[in-house]
Order: C-alpha cells, then structure tokens, then sequence
C-alpha cells in the first residue's frame, strides 16, 4: 500500500533540504523527503577524502536564511559544512519528514490519478507533486578500463574514499587531475610508498586566499550579524563581477592567466614538469581550480606525474595512453560525476511513458532548469544550464526553491496539474544555447564536463546569479499547461515566504 503525500521530496542535500526548510515555513507539513543513505547531506556527507574543502567563501556556501557565524576558516572543510547541514535540518524540524535509507527505485506518472507513483527501497509513495534535489554530483562516474576487473589490488573512487584502507608505503596512482584529486593528492602524498598522478588536461590553478577567522571575528558575526550579512554581500558582488570574463568577453581572462601562470612558476621549479603542467587552452574553459599545496606536492621525489590518461589495467600495474607502465597497488578514480548523464533520468517515467533519460537523448534542457515538458508536476533543483562556473550554487539553489513553492501555491488556487509548455521550454532552452555561444566554456578550446557527448553545454548558467533570480522570482503559468481540478484545494493556499534578493 502505498504512502500518500502532497509533496515529495528526493535528497537531502542543500537542494532537498532547502525545499524542506521552505514548505515548513510556508505551512505546508504534508510531505515526504526521501534519503538513500542514514544521514542529511548530500555531496558533504559522501564526499569525505582527505582534504575535502569548499572552493566558494564560507559566508556564501550557506542559506541565506540560515547564517553560521562559527565556519573556523574562510572556505569551509567538509566535516564543517556536513555539520551545518544536519544543523538546519534539525533546528527548522525537517529531520520527522526525512525518510532514511529510502532509495528512489522509479518515478511514474499516473495520469488516471494524477498522481506521481514511486517507489522506493523502503516502499511506495504517492504525491501530488515531485521534487528531484539529486543534484549533479551524487553518482560517481568511473571510467571503463580494460583489465579494471581483473585489478588485484583496491580499486576506490575519491566519493567513496576507503578509510579502512591504509595508504601508509603504497604504490598507489590517481586517475584525474580536477578539484578533488588536487585536494586529496597533496594529504596522501607524504603517507604514501610512491604516487602516480596520470593527467589527461592540465588544470589551470589560481592561489587559495584563505585564513581562519579569529575568534573575536566569531562574535561579531554572532552578536551583530547585520556585519555578516555584509560580508556575505561583498563575497557575492565580487563574484559576480567574474560574469564578464566568463560569459561577455572571454578576453578578460588573460589576467587571471598570468596569475596562474605565476603561481605555476613559484610553485614548480623543474621547467619541464612545468611544461606539463601547463594548459593549452583558455582559463574558465575547465573549471578553474584554488590551491596553494597540489602544484608543490607534484614535485617530491615520491611522485610521478604521467601526461596521459590510464589506458589499460593489469593484475598489478597500469598501462598509460603513452604506452608507459606502472606497478601500483591502489587505484584512486579523481574522475568526476555523471553530469550530463544524471542516472537519476533512467528512473523518472512521464506523462507519454518516456523516461526523462530517452526524452534527454538530444541533450539535456528544461525550462528555467526547472520544468520539464510532459513531465506534469515535477520540478528539478539543480537541473539543466544551472550550475556555476563563478559563484555559490546555494544561491541558485535557493531562487529555484522560492519558483517551485509559488508553483506549488498556484497548484493550490487553480489547479492540479502543471506541465511547462513545450514551445516555452524550446525557447529557453534555445535562448540559454544562444548565450551559452559566445562564452569562455564554449570558445576557450577545452573539452570539459560541461559539455555533454553533442558538445552541448547543458550545465551552466550563462550569466549573472542576479538575472537567474529575476527570471525565477514568481511562477508564471502562461508558460504551463493547467489542468483545472474539480474544486481548488485550501490546503494548499500558503503565505507568502519572503526569498532574499541578491545581496545588498
């Protein structure tokens, strides 16, 4: 038998935990958050590798409705942000709609009864309303290798990190060179017998400005946190300056480069490691990454770095792409999550019967990243062209959260079935591809995972948090097909919550 909910939530990360936080204070207690792990917290709680830290300013990384004055440092470690996260969820009472070890197994459409059917690990639900916060980087995507199989040694990816295993005199290669390999490869460096890093594209890598904050810095930001708010405002209007270079005129970038450069230079005297170190492409192409400890760990003599990307894998070596063999005991994948092919798609069945994985054969798209045509009442937190290249995603987190709740009111007044039109979804999507032309993901001469299989770049945003908000601030059924029910349901009029605007 199944549960019956109004609204049904999946993940509990800061896009599923947001959305609860928000339906509580609007009055809404009828739904369901659905966890496949034992604990809130998403990308934080999975990913626990050593050194595991933000690349975007504490005071940024955080709701805007839920400020912590006690981050310790500037850009906050993992066991930090996993901590806020269980935090919010207790103190604004999300934790009683959680549902544990609750893995969504499918998602239905049931046009009879208007009603999405899911099913899950721990049994079946019925909501009125379908909510996916999965998020972008929740599976973790290891490569196909010949002879993986046949590895007699431990195998591990960076999101699932093997704390039993102990690195202490092991031969041990990293495959991948982007934001978590360049975190966890300078920690297990000193603790390993030898490391090899195998490197298919360089990485540009800008210094990491950061400190602890003083405890006096605490306080203030504790007693009188209008002074946090405003930090918060200066972190956010400084990186929206960013947009420029990224999205106007990629030219912009070249001083970035140069300090790139330099910071290259400081940090690896050998010329021909720097060499190898050293892209070939526009910086923001890839993502840009912050460290201050990678670059130098690269150049102990306990550590190899391989120009190629792994080819094959025997009982106890692996075979680069330059025909170079190396005898190792421990693989560690750095390579990353399925972006544009989010596994949560195969999963999720629409109004005609299509999974949203064969409705994205051409490509990923929906409407504000939000809505998806023939898919009536669902909504996608994180979804296509939303991510960031710049800023906080918990900013654009939040903006989808404040449109999927004026929709959820709508629902209530007039109807109880929204689907976005397929000509409003083509428009948007066209007109995203349009920007998308001229930026530094799609000119600066890189192929990233930004781009899906059609080089398509169904991941970002382009342009500026502020515009996303605005085109999100308030539902607009014109773009939606309503079905009207027999009578509208009062349970669903809710107040009005009051979404932070860009900071000020």
């Amino acid at each position: 038998m199944s549960v019956p909910t109004k609204v049904l939530v999946v993940g509990t990360g800061f896009a599923g935990l947001g959305m609860a936080v928000r339906l509580k204070q609007a009055g809404i207690e009828d739904f369901v958050v659905l966890e496949r792990a034992g604990e809130v917290g998403g990308t934080w709680r999975d990913n626990t590798y050593p050194g595991a830290t933000c690349d975007v300013p504490s005071h940024l990384y955080s709701f805007s409705f839920a400020p912590n004055p006690g981050w310790s440092r500037s850009f906050s470690p993992q066991a930090e942000i996993q901590a806020y996260l269980e935090r919010v969820a207790g103190d604004f009472g999300v934790r009683p709609h959680v549902r544990f070890h609750h893995e969504m197994h499918s998602a239905a459409w049931d046009e009879a009864r208007r009603r999405w059917r899911v099913e899950t690990t721990g049994g079946e639900f019925e909501a009125a309303v379908l909510v996916s916060g999965t998020g972008a980087l929740s599976d973790p995507r290891i490569p196909s290798l010949p002879g993986l199989d046949r590895f007699e040694g431990t195998v591990f990816h960076s999101a699932r990190w093997r704390h039993d295993h102990d690195l202490g005199g092991r031969r041990v290669a990293v495959v991948g060179t982007g934001a978590s390999a360049i975190q966890f490869v300078p920690r297990i460096q000193p603790e390993v017998g030898h490391l090899t890093v195998f490197q298919r594209t360089p990485p540009w890598i800008l210094p990491r400005w950061e400190r602890p904050f003083r405890p006096a810095e605490q306080w203030v930001f504790r007693h009188l946190p209008a002074v946090q708010r405003l930090a918060r405002a200066g972190i956010y209007w400084g990186r929206e300056q960013m947009v420029a270079g990224f999205v106007v005129a990629p030219g912009l970038m070249r001083a970035a480069e140069r300090l790139a450069r330099r910071h290259l230079e400081r940090s690896v005297p050998d010329p021909r490691l720097r060499a190898r170190l050293t892209p070939d492409y526009r910086i923001g192409c890839k993502r840009i990454l912050i460290s201050n400890d990678y670059l130098p760990s690269l150049t102990q003599r306990n550590v190899d770095l391989v120009a190629a990307g792994l080819a094959e894998v025997r009982a106890r070596s692996v075979v680069a792409a330059d025909g170079s063999e190396h005898d190792v005991d421990t693989i560690i994948f750095g390579t990353g999550f399925h972006v544009t092919d989010v596994p949560v798609a195969e999963r999720i069945t629409g109004r005609s019967g299509v999974t949203l994985r064969d409705h994205w054969a051409g490509g990923m798209r929906a409407y504000k990243g939000t809505a998806v045509a023939g898919f009536p009442n669902l909504f996608l937190l994180v979804g296509p062209n939303t991510g960031l290249g710049h800023s906080s995603q918990v900013f654009m987190i939040e903006s989808q959260i404040a449109y999927v709740l004026d929709a959820v009111r709508h629902l209530g007044r007039t109807g109880d079935v929204l689907e976005v039109r397929q000509e409003a979804e083509a428009a948007w999507d066209a007109g995203v591809q349009r920007a998308m032309a001229r930026t530094v993901w799609t000119t600066g001469g890189c192929a990233s995972w930004y781009l899906d299989d059609r080089g398509r770049n169904t991941t970002l945003w382009p342009g500026s948090t502020w515009r996303f908000r605005r085109r999100t601030a308030r539902f607009d059924p014109e773009a939606y097909q309503v079905s009207p029910a027999k009578a509208a349901n009062p349970g669903w009029r809710t107040p009005p919550i009051l979404v932070n605007s860009p900071p000020t």
